[in-house]
């Protein structure tokens, strides 16, 4: 003999299911099955996906046109950091690197060729605030110097609020100075405190290279190599800000 089955169909089971919705609580209006929830105005509905498909290609990057033209003007990378932090010996450690030629000392901006259609500008920003915001104006990469014995200084933190309203360059920082520690473990702690501190200035992943011992007068070539590299290699995206303020560098003028 076959189990009871309990009608699904007809008027029983309609009241049986009435009485069961009933208890739980979950009875529903008519009209209001979620289910078959539609709208109500396909005008409506046409128009709010209209503007959800803007609101996401807002959110896309706008294409920026490149301006410049067959032979390109040098990038210019700032060297900029606190008295006494290195900024002058970066850029002769750089310039020996590109040229194999030793700079005595560092008189104005210095243009290297790095690549067949590439050209690198050096320039060392004063702490002077003027010369900061002019510097701002016209940097594609900034090599920000911070005394890895001392730590950031003021100098550091003013010319970054400089920088952030000119449009915000690409911005790489150096540690120097990091032969003055001898304990392992204090250079480590060091490297990871700036780290941290500087990835929350700029942003996470930002780029740090280490400066460590000298030769010469100079940094180490392993370490100068590697900074060089990234210089060489970088790309600019040309900045929305750049291209509504245009400027003029004076590199150098002549009394008559």
């Amino acid at each position: 003999s076959k189990e009871h089955r309990a009608p699904r169909a007809g008027a029983k089971a309609k009241k049986k299911k009435a009485v069961a919705t009933k208890k739980k609580g979950t009875e529903q209006a008519k009209g209001q099955n979620p289910r078959a929830f539609i709208f109500k105005s396909s005008s409506k509905a046409r128009k709010a996906r209209t503007m959800a498909a803007e609101k996401q290609q807002r959110k896309l990057r706008a294409p920026l046109m490149d301006r410049t033209g067959d032979e390109p003007p040098p990038f210019v990378v700032l060297v900029q950091g606190p008295p006494g932090a290195g900024k002058s010996t970066v850029i002769r450690s750089l310039v020996k690197h590109y040229t194999r030629h030793a700079l005595s000392e560092v008189k104005g901006p210095i243009t290297v060729v790095s690549g067949k259609k590439r050209r690198i500008q050096f320039m060392e920003v004063s702490n002077d605030l003027n010369d900061m915001v002019d510097a701002a104006k016209l940097a594609d990469l900034v090599l920000l110097l911070v005394d890895g014995s001392y730590g950031f200084e003021m100098e550091t933190f003013e010319f970054l609020n400089i920088l952030q309203v000119h449009g915000f360059p690409k911005v790489m920082g150096v540690l120097t100075h990091l032969d003055e520690f001898h304990d392992p473990k204090k250079l480590k702690k060091q490297k990871k405190t700036l780290k941290a501190r500087f990835w929350s200035e700029i942003y996470n992943g930002a780029k740090l290279f280490y400066l460590s011992g000298m030769q010469h007068g100079r940094y180490n070539k392993r370490d100068t190599l590697n900074l060089a590299r990234f210089i060489s290699t970088a790309k600019f995206r040309p900045l929305t800000w750049r291209t509504t303020h245009p400027y003029v560098v004076g590199d150098r003028f002549e009394d008559i």
